[in-house]
């Protein structure tokens, strides 16, 4: 069971480079450099899969911000440590993984929304509501269909947060204004459904070191 989770843990990384997302780059007003502190867990119908994404437990994902530079940091004992570093003004994306039984490995690539792509992503707007750091969110439902990979994204969003791009709403166009603070991601893997669930619980303004943001993958790291 263990090698089986880590396989799902590989396909949701893998997934989540391919469309394009990662958790990073939320901002406050006027929030242009700082800390952010996100809270993830893992669920399952699948009572095994469940039972194992239990063992897991709450993951804490950091994201440090400068302007339109963010780097995001999470780190698990079956998951092991993966780094995404992201300049959305040159649409520039590095990912560093370092997982057990894969090694350490580093994914690059250009973060373009093109035409094509939207045709892919449904945007609904939804009739819930939710309040995170004091920010009043609405709810959008995303659907994403790429390369035969389906995934459904719901999003609680304020229109009150501008100025740093998300890769979450960048990948969208402007089928999406707004940040969001809340998400909840459904994905199939391997046959089992997983539920991935995010909050963003603080945001810290401080200086950032400029070296985080390198975008040239380190020693020991070889291509995926």
């Amino acid at each position: 069971m263990r090698l089986y989770i880590l396989k799902i843990m590989k396909n949701i990384l893998l997934f989540l480079l391919a469309v394009g997302i990662s958790f990073s780059a939320i901002a406050q007003e006027k929030f242009t450099e700082g800390v952010i502190t996100m809270k993830q867990n893992m669920t399952s119908p699948n009572e095994q899969v469940n039972a194992s994404l239990s063992a897991i437990g709450e993951m804490i994902t950091t994201t440090y911000v400068d302007g339109a530079k963010s780097r995001t940091e999470s780190s698990n004992p079956m998951s092991g440590d993966v780094t995404i570093i992201i300049d959305a003004e040159s649409n520039e994306l590095l990912q560093l993984m370092d997982m057990p039984g894969l090694g350490k490995k580093y994914a690059s690539q250009k973060v373009e929304v093109t035409e094509e792509m939207l045709k892919n992503i449904t945007v609904t707007e939804g009739t819930e509501t939710k309040n995170v750091l004091g920010y009043d969110l609405k709810q959008y439902i995303i659907s994403i269909n790429q390369n035969g990979a389906e995934m459904t994204m719901e999003m609680f969003i304020t229109d009150k947060i501008q100025g740093v791009k998300t890769q979450q709403t960048a990948m969208l166009g402007d089928k999406v204004n707004g940040y969001p603070l809340y998400m909840v991601i459904k994905m199939n893997q391997m046959g089992s459904e997983i539920i991935i669930k995010s909050e963003v619980t603080k945001m810290e303004a401080k200086p950032v070191d400029d070296n985080k943001f390198n975008l040239t993958p380190p020693e020991g790291y070889t291509k995926m």
